[in-house]
């Protein structure tokens, strides 16, 4: 079991930054690969970014390119995601997964087992 926990949403306006968090406990961090994903009212959830497990490799959506940056510190079990450039577009509750690591950096939702509960990221115009 794998047990996540996202942190760092809030308000911000249009043209700021935000840094998500999500920590992880319960297994092996190294053995994880991690992805972010958002999810606007009414809309499904969708990839935003995603991260293997050492780190060397990343993913994004074209949206978030140039904006957003996926990191991690497998010593402190945490995964970030560097929100710049913030637009009114971005607002959604943004969620943290993690499966195998031999999926890689993978925008794919099913390669994910687990999910946190969310971090909600509203940006202003």
């Amino acid at each position: 079991q794998v047990q996540l926990v996202e942190s760092g949403g809030g308000l911000v306006q249009a043209g700021g930054s935000l840094r998500l968090s999500c920590a992880a406990s319960g297994r092996t961090f190294s053995t994880l690969a991690i992805g972010w994903f958002r999810q606007a009212p009414g809309k499904e959830r969708n990839f935003v970014a995603a991260i293997n497990w050492s780190g060397v490799s990343t993913y994004y959506v074209g949206s978030v390119k140039g904006r957003f940056t996926i990191s991690r510190d497998n010593a402190k079990n945490t995964v970030y995601l560097q929100m710049n450039s913030l637009k009114p577009e971005d607002t959604a509750v943004y969620y943290c997964a993690a499966g195998p690591a031999h999926y890689g950096a993978s925008y794919y939702r099913d390669h994910y087992n687990y999910w946190g509960q969310g971090t909600q990221v509203t940006v202003s115009s």
